[in-house]
């Protein structure tokens, strides 16, 4: 659980190329879950026996369920916590199966000192190699004056 005064950095700590990294492991029963919480129920997600006859073989996991991991890594890690989530722009390369570990990856790319808004490249990873890949925004607080 978090309290209210958590601060992750300021927009004056960051420099480019500074990197953070989360991992998960993508079980049935998190695909499960994500389907309730996001409404999805398409049958590649939920249904074996109808994954097995698509181009995948078997059950995937819901995109956005790996992509989430990204928010993950924004809002507790690099910025963390402060920083405001305004804009995602990823393509979907492979999907992550059950059992896999999906590593989400976010580096600092630009930071504008000006509007304290930081790109950050992000990308989705099992077994070293891009499921997702794009960029985020994020908007960043300046330290306080004191």
């Amino acid at each position: 659980m978090t309290t209210s005064n958590q601060q992750g950095y300021y927009l004056e700590d960051l420099t480019i190329g500074m990197a953070a990294e989360k991992t998960m492991v993508v079980s049935a029963d998190k695909i499960n879950a994500f389907a309730e919480l996001s409404g999805d129920f398409n049958p590649v997600h939920m249904d074996a026996e109808y994954a097995a006859t698509t181009m995948f073989g078997k059950r995937i996991a819901h995109g956005a369920l790996s992509a989430s991991l990204i928010s993950a890594v924004l809002g507790n890690d690099l910025p963390g916590p402060g920083a405001i989530f305004v804009e995602l722009n990823m393509r979907f390369r492979k999907p992550a199966f059950i059992d896999e570990e999906v590593t989400a990856r976010a580096e600092v790319a630009e930071i504008n000192e000006k509007t304290g808004r930081v790109k950050m490249k992000v990308s989705c990873l099992v077994d070293g190699k891009a499921i997702i890949r794009g960029d985020a925004g994020v908007v960043v607080k300046k330290r306080p004056q004191e």
